[in-house]
């Protein structure tokens, strides 16, 4: 079970299941949002040492969506 607090390791399958969740039937393909993932991932990785607070996770995942369509991130948002 898992509590608050507890620590998950970053998964990019999870994000990526997220990105795709949120751009469904939006005029995006794989390789854009294999382009949203790396901008994800690099800003993470630049910013980031060790660990990245889900919350934080979360913003920057809404920050790059915005960018990209606003249908999908409110659909992110919705969720978040």
């Amino acid at each position: 079970i898992k509590k608050d607090g507890d620590r998950v390791p970053f998964d990019r399958e999870k994000i990526r299941q997220g990105l795709e969740k949120a751009l469904w039937k939006r005029p995006f393909g794989v390789a854009d949002i294999e382009r949203v993932l790396n901008g994800i991932e690099g800003e993470i990785y630049k910013t980031y040492d060790s660990e990245v607070p889900s919350r934080e996770l979360g913003e920057i995942v809404m920050r790059h969506l915005r960018q990209l369509d606003q249908i999908a991130y409110v659909r992110f948002a919705s969720v978040y």
